[in-house]
């Protein structure tokens, strides 16, 4: 199972890397839907049908998950191929490359009206009057938040738990996404989804940021400065798992993010994270690059660890 686990991550590493994401049909869009219809049904202003809500959704595609494990895994060569389509099902790391390197692009251009209209494939955030500075500052940080969310986190759950840490993660941070934010109608709805992201990220975050710091030479940066932005200014984050890779992508990049940050529901004053220059446009083709980085040494380490955690159960087995 082991070989079949590692073998269908590095496919899914790949597929995703030629195809990116799924353009029509794809799981994530259909747990969406899903997700919606429940909370029209199970929506109350209490955190206990929050904990139903995350419960249902996210504990059940994580049984479907078991389930396909499971049959698959009958035949190596299915599960290895079964693994690899899921991979790449959940995996976001090309189509977060495509997305930076289009906003790049439009901000070299120097046309911020379309770049303000851009922002909004990356993140949540409102972008209405943000200068170029502010632009491009926005997009490193939502790289580098996605890395982790949406590269770096699949995988290392994918290694540990197969077909059903690949499912559930996803299932876990597309809640988070929807009802996890602080806005009224969330604020305890929410807090389920959003307490759960927290906890099955903390791992992967950390490892994010540290895979960042080794990466910072390929994109002119210093490894030890990385660490070292990342080890003293990541706390200072409101988030415990965003302020880890976005302090180590400013000590990489050499800059500084955080700052005022505005959303639909409120407004954040964020503590400055790196003592660098203030981010530029040409930072966010960097930030793509370290992004691409980080995303092929995870997959590598995922299907190493996968291949070592079989090795030791056969080991356990054999006694």
């Amino acid at each position: 199972m082991s070989a079949g686990r590692a073998a269908g991550l590095v496919l899914g590493v790949a597929a995703d890397a030629v195809l990116a994401d799924p353009r029509r049909g794809h799981p994530v869009a259909a747990f969406g839907k899903v997700a919606s219809t429940a909370e029209k049904l199970l929506h109350r202003d209490r955190r206990a049908a929050g904990v139903v809500h995350t419960v249902v959704l996210a504990g059940g595609t994580a049984a479907l998950g078991v389930i396909v494990e499971r049959l698959s895994r009958r035949v190596p060569v299915a599960h290895a191929l079964v693994t690899g389509v899921v991979t790449w099902a959940v995996l976001g790391g090309t189509s977060l490359a495509g997305e930076g390197t289009a906003m790049a692009r439009t901000l070299e251009s120097g046309d911020l009206d379309a770049a303000r209209g851009r922002l909004g494939h990356l993140c949540g955030r409102q972008a209405e009057g943000l200068d170029e500075q502010e632009l491009a500052r926005a997009t490193v940080e939502s790289v580098a938040e996605n890395t982790s969310d949406a590269v770096v986190a699949p995988l290392v759950w994918g290694a540990v738990a197969g077909i059903p840490g690949l499912v559930g993660y996803r299932a876990v941070n597309t809640l988070d996404a929807m009802v996890g934010n602080r806005g009224t109608r969330y604020r305890n709805f929410g807090w389920a989804s959003a307490r759960l992201d927290d906890i099955v990220n903390l791992v992967p975050s950390r490892l994010a940021a540290a895979l960042a710091s080794l990466g910072a030479p390929v994109v002119g940066g210093s490894a030890a400065d990385a660490r070292r932005t990342w080890w003293r200014d990541a706390s200072a984050h409101p988030s415990p798992n965003a302020g880890q890779i976005e302090a180590a992508f400013a000590g990489a990049l050499g800059i500084r993010l955080g700052g005022r940050t505005v959303y639909g529901h409120a407004a954040e004053s964020r503590p400055v994270l790196g003592d660098g220059r203030a981010t530029e446009v040409g930072d966010v083709a960097r930030s793509v690059e370290l992004s691409r980085v980080i995303g092929y040494a995870s997959g590598g380490l995922a299907a190493g660890a996968a291949l070592l955690a079989g090795f030791r159960r056969e080991r356990r087995r054999r006694r």
